[in-house]
């Protein structure tokens, strides 16, 4: 139990500090990747792979690891590049994502970062729409790319995005009347989370990452309006450029111009840090990704209570 929370406290000393541990990696040539530790649960030379009959090209093969049955995903191939020859000189990263886990074949590993959000930048402006890119950064000198995993596997196995029929009914349409602010960098889940908001009658506005949305913030108090006359709730990715979404949530706590704010974050981060990690930095909820009635049902009820309070 001791060595539980000695590994809980050592994580969430980086919580409100806009910090992050990045695991980078190789596929083909000698680009550098990155991953944020958080989401990594292990790494591990690649085993033989099974092959899936009629599976996804993007998809090697399934290993049976730590009593487990894992797909496992050629990232390579996953960004229209040639697949990684020789797997079994390769490694494996397993890594958690929406409640469920992968693991993503790269040809080698090499060290783990910590750096501070403020590093990390959205992809630059002119790289279109079509790129994997989610972020990128520098380190020694060298540019190292951030992949949106997300966008992967949305790609290989789209999650479902239709809500239930009770969640749309004519009823919800005609009384939502609120807005949600929608804080993202993956453009995936933007679209996930504003689909599914809209679909229930509300309105979004829809920022990158979390240093706009607290400038956002900060720009309406300082004009006088009361940001939560407007927002029912902010809904927060945890992994962004510039700030992330626990600073960001800290950020609008320790400010007595928003703290009335309700933040929720809502996060393919679903390891077991996350609750200490949530009550630490104030938020209000936490939902990992991307369920939408679950979400939906969240939303409605936080829209519910300040209908109830008004």
């Amino acid at each position: 139990m001791a060595g539980v929370l000695d590994s809980v406290n050592q994580r969430t000393q980086l919580v409100g500090q806009n910090r992050l541990e990045l695991l980078m990696f190789r596929l083909n040539g000698s680009q550098m990747y990155g991953i944020n530790v958080f989401k990594v649960k292990e790494v591990l030379p690649c085993p033989p792979l099974s092959v899936i009959p009629h599976s996804s090209r993007v998809v090697r093969g399934v290993a049976y690891i730590r009593g487990r049955t894992i797909t496992v995903l050629d990232l390579s191939i996953a960004m229209g590049s040639n697949a990684l020859r020789d797997e079994g000189k390769g490694f494996i990263i397993i890594a958690e994502y929406n409640n469920s886990v992968q693991g993503f074949l790269v040809r080698g590993v090499e060290r783990i970062v910590n750096m501070n959000w403020e590093a990390i930048h959205s992809p630059p402006k002119g790289s279109g729409r079509t790129h994997y890119l989610t972020a990128v950064t520098e380190v020694d000198k060298k540019l190292v790319e951030i992949l949106d995993v997300e966008r992967i596997l949305a790609e290989v196995a789209p999650a479902p995005m239709a809500l239930s029929d009770s969640y749309t009914s004519e009823t919800v349409r005609e009384e939502a009347i609120n807005t949600v602010l929608i804080v993202d960098d993956s453009s995936v889940a933007r679209t996930q989370i504003r689909r599914c908001c809209e679909a229930i009658g509300l309105n979004t506005v829809v920022l990158n990452d979390g240093k706009q949305a607290f400038n956002h913030l900060k720009a309406m108090a300082e004009a006088g309006e009361d940001p939560t006359d407007k927002y029912i709730l902010v809904i927060s990715d945890i992994e962004m450029p510039e700030m992330d979404g626990y600073t960001l949530t800290a950020s609008i706590k320790n400010d007595p111009r928003l703290s009335g704010l309700h933040v929720m974050l809502h996060t393919s981060l679903s390891g077991v840090f996350n609750q200490a990690m949530v009550e630490k930095v104030g938020a209000d909820d936490f939902l990992a990704k991307f369920h939408p009635d679950e979400l939906a049902q969240r939303v409605l009820k936080q829209l519910e209570q300040r209908q109830a309070s008004a």
